[in-house]
């Protein structure tokens, strides 16, 4: 079953408008650059009829603007039209690389800063637009997802003042930190989308050494939290699964969390044996390189590290460090989120380019297009993988 037709029959749902906030700009131009070169080699009939007028264009890309005040204050610009456009909004939230000046200082965006941004670009349009989709890949306060006494959940207040309030058709995000969070919008178009498929294709790229068999080859997980992400991945590789769990201090809490006391194993020996540890993000790292002190420590050979978003909040240096005692030997996060240029100079450190599937996500919705084969990556892994020369049993159910 193909995973992809460029057999596009139906009328796109509107002009096609891709509106790249502060901080995704360089995301924003590759995801462009692919639209641009697909819709002019593609083939149609109706490419001449109204329905396709715009379908053809020089960029995608919405020209707009973001002035600050001094004290900080900012508003959107947009400097076109966007009637009847069917809009894609490119937001990253973690962003501290873009900076802005309040009462004459620099100051980094915080993550509520570039929300607000977000909010101002969909007030610009004022709702001129057919359709508006949010592409946030790391959602907004995604980690406050549940309520464990008196506090705010922010992440579904977010999601309801987008849809609800603010006209938001679609939210897409990748690998949410609980999907779950979805519940707060049911009449929303939600897509949790994982990066399964651009990790293994990155190992098998980047890794010549890596087999992919039981005995050779092992996925954990670092957290009880992040099982069903780790059981994905050893059961469309065909692969055993171990897992930590967090022993805390629940009597203390540092900086906002309770300390982690150690990190026990649940799983099978992992002696000899490569190790995948899965994980949604690193932030600080603390807790992944205890993982992996502790997988040494039970004779793992090497140990690679795959995260959807590599935020590095600090702890490049632990890192440096960690690769250097042979501790881990490579890390594999997106271009999803900002990542500082330090990181990218990092032997250890390998960047999985997400761009041309976004872009196959938006050319598909807007067409009002099926996207359920792009997400499925279990149909993408099995010939990948032949081609590469392993043969996986695949369970294509999930």
């Amino acid at each position: 079953m193909p995973i992809y037709t460029d057999d596009f029959s139906t009328v796109p749902y509107g002009t096609l408008g891709i509106l790249a906030l502060p901080g995704c700009e360089e995301l924003g131009r590759k995801i462009d650059s692919y639209l641009v070169k697909w819709r002019d080699k593609r083939e149609s009939e109706h490419k001449s009829t109204i329905a396709f007028a715009g379908y053809e264009r020089d960029s995608y890309l919405l020209n707009a603007t973001f002035p600050r005040f001094g004290t900080g204050e900012a508003k959107c610009m947009l400097k076109e039209s966007v009637r009847g456009y069917d809009v894609f909004i490119l937001c990253d939230c973690f962003n501290y690389g873009i900076t802005h000046e309040i009462y004459g200082r620099t100051v980094p965006y915080s993550p509520d800063e570039h929300y607000a941004n977000l909010k101002r670009a969909i007030a610009a349009m004022a709702g001129k637009a057919r359709r508006i989709t949010v592409i946030m890949p790391m959602l907004y306060e995604g980690r406050q997802h549940k309520r464990g006494a008196r506090e705010s959940l922010d992440c579904a207040l977010a999601l309801q003042e987008l849809c609800e309030f603010m006209g938001v058709d679609n939210i897409i995000t990748f690998d949410a930190h609980d999907p779950r969070v979805m519940n707060a919008i049911p009449l929303k178009g939600f897509e949790n989308v994982y990066t399964t498929y651009q990790m293994i294709k990155a190992m098998v790229l980047n890794i010549p050494e890596l087999k992919i068999d039981k005995e050779n080859l092992m996925i954990i997980s670092p957290d009880e939290g992040g099982v069903n992400r780790g059981v994905y991945y050893s059961s469309i590789l065909g692969l055993d699964l171990g897992m930590f769990y967090k022993r805390r201090d629940y009597s203390r809490v540092v900086k906002g969390r309770n300390p982690i006391i150690a990190h026990e194993f649940l799983g099978s020996n992992v002696e000899n044996k490569d190790v995948i540890v899965i994980d949604d993000m690193i932030s600080s790292g603390e807790s992944m390189l205890d993982v992996a002190k502790r997988l040494k420590s039970m004779n793992a050979r090497n140990i690679y590290v795959c995260s959807a978003f590599g935020l590095f909040c600090n702890g490049l240096e632990d890192f440096d460090k960690a690769y250097e005692e042979g501790y881990i030997s490579k890390v594999f996060t997106t271009n999803l989120i900002y990542r500082m240029p330090e990181l990218k100079t990092r032997e250890w450190y390998c960047e999985v380019d997400l761009s041309k599937y976004i872009s196959l996500l938006i050319d598909a919705l807007n067409h009002d297009m099926s996207i359920s084969t792009l997400l499925n990556h279990a149909q993408r892994i099995k010939p990948f993988l032949e081609e590469h020369g392993f043969n996986i049993v695949i369970n294509s159910d999930n």
